[in-house]
């Protein structure tokens, strides 16, 4: 039987994270299901199912909106998401590029 695919972790990840397993990643973080520290690497998919699975769950106790977060979770939104923008541009990342891709 074949091992199976494990994650890389979101400080290995592609486009410096701007993913979408770095989405819920930075998700989970920030409604605390794991630790800032955690990358997630070695995760199966399965894993990440999972925690998909379970912040999924808390953002519908929000609306799915930011602005209906209190406002430490807010707070820890915007931090967490101005570091991973500044990390992955530092990375190469381009936003405009992914965005004119789409077009």
């Amino acid at each position: 039987m074949a091992e199976p695919k494990r994650y890389v972790g979101i400080d290995n990840d592609v486009n410096g994270g701007m993913t979408d397993t770095g989405k819920i990643i930075r998700d989970a973080w920030i409604f605390g299901l794991i630790e800032e520290s955690e990358t997630c690497a070695g995760w199966t998919a399965q894993g990440i199912e999972s925690l998909w699975t379970k912040v999924s769950a808390r953002w519908e106790e929000y609306g799915f909106l930011v602005s209906n977060l209190p406002p430490e979770m807010r707070e820890r939104f915007d931090r967490i998401q101005s570091e991973a923008i500044e990390r992955a541009r530092a990375a190469g990342w381009n936003p405009d590029r992914d965005v004119a891709a789409d077009e």
